[in-house]
């Protein structure tokens, strides 16, 4: 029986399993093989989880979801934060999911506190066309705070040797494919700005299939590729 105010490993799931549906008992214990997580252990050998343990859970869940980062580096931030108590609130780059930050512009040189990149790692993704800068009416370059998701995604890809200059296919890329969706949705009726609420929510369902129908032929032929290739 676990001891008061610990949970076992199948509380834990339980717990936070509404915020990431994808947790597991086996993928628990595989971050406690890779040494991001030690909880205690009663006599017969099984998991206790105190609330600190379940804290550090939640925050490596965060960074993995969110900010997209390999395991070795979640494990050098936390436990250069403070080992097993850090906490979400050691990394203030949280708080910038919230819907009033997305809808604001922000300035550039405010990148390294918001995201924790570095303002020109955010210029050579816009000098590729990755993110794009605004001026300010004062003509200070701001940052759409829609494009942190991609930032951080990129900035994840860095920590694996793909940097900046590197992204410039998908750019290309992705103009192509911009230019054919609007081609293959062009029969849906009028020009978009004159649809009916209930034909532009045709138009925008279409929109994310054709989305979600390229990213898989996009994602197998990569697949294949790999494979292929003896990786």
């Amino acid at each position: 029986m676990a001891d008061a105010g610990y949970l076992t490993i199948g509380k834990v799931v339980k717990r936070l399993q509404s915020q990431y549906p994808d947790l597991s008992v086996s993928k628990v214990r595989y971050l406690e093989d890779e040494g991001l997580l030690t909880p205690s252990r009663t006599p017969g050998g099984y998991r206790l989880y105190s609330s600190r343990d379940v804290k550090r859970l939640e925050t490596i869940l965060y960074l993995q979801k969110n900010r997209f980062l390999p395991l070795s580096v979640i494990k050098e931030e936390l436990d250069g934060a403070g080992g097993g108590s850090a906490s979400l609130d050691a990394f203030p780059q949280a708080a910038v999911d919230d819907e009033e930050t997305l809808e604001k512009m922000h300035p550039l040189e405010d990148m390294p506190e918001l995201l924790g990149v570095s303002v020109g790692f955010v210029r050579d993704l816009a000098n590729i066309g990755v993110v794009k800068l605004h001026r300010s009416p004062r003509g200070h370059e701001m940052v759409d705070g829609h494009e942190f998701r991609l930032i951080r995604t990129c900035d994840a890809l860095s920590r694996y040797g793909i940097e900046p200059r590197n992204l410039r296919q998908y750019v290309n890329a992705a103009n192509r494919e911009s230019s054919m969706f609007q081609q293959a949705l062009s029969t849906m009726g009028p020009r978009r700005g004159e649809f009916t609420d209930e034909q532009r929510a045709q138009y925008d369902a279409a929109f994310e299939q054709l989305l979600a129908l390229t990213d898989d032929v996009r994602n197998h032929l990569i697949k294949r590729a790999f494979r292929e290739g003896g990786s």
